[in-house]
């Protein structure tokens, strides 16, 4: 994948951030809790899509959040990967099982997690710069 295409993901994957951050800012209504559910899960799947770019550019073929979380932490996009795992996890319950009490659990983690993005972002930002210190 050229760099072009990575910075169009990182860009797209900065939108989700900050649009995650903005809906994260407002008061919890069922409306904005939801909307930073989706919010979420659109910068979840924009991340692991970052990390399995940069991973194939080191020589790293990873397929799945999972491997692409672990693969993220081998080559230092991120730190860790158990707490990335547990965010699958979480992302995996409001896509899959309908029950409120989960989109409650983890709309109270979704600060958390938007400081992870946060992070994982920095990190690809230098990369993308030739930034490595």
């Amino acid at each position: 994948m050229s760099k072009s295409f990575n910075n169009l993901i990182f860009q797209d994957f900065q939108k989700a951030i900050k649009k995650l951050k903005e809906v994260l800012e407002l008061e919890k209504t069922e409306i904005t809790r939801d909307s930073a559910l989706k919010r979420f899960e659109l910068c979840f799947d924009l991340a692991w899509k970052n990390i399995k770019t940069l991973a194939k550019q080191e020589g790293i073929e990873c397929y799945s959040p999972r491997e692409c979380f672990k693969a993220g932490f081998q080559i230092k996009l991120i730190q860790n990967p158990q707490k990335w795992i547990e965010m699958i996890e979480d992302r995996n319950k409001i896509v899959h099982i309908y029950k409120e009490e989960y989109e409650d659990q983890v709309y109270e983690k979704l600060k958390n997690y938007l400081e992870m993005f946060k992070e994982l972002e920095k990190e690809i930002e230098k990369r993308l710069t030739g930034d490595l210190k």
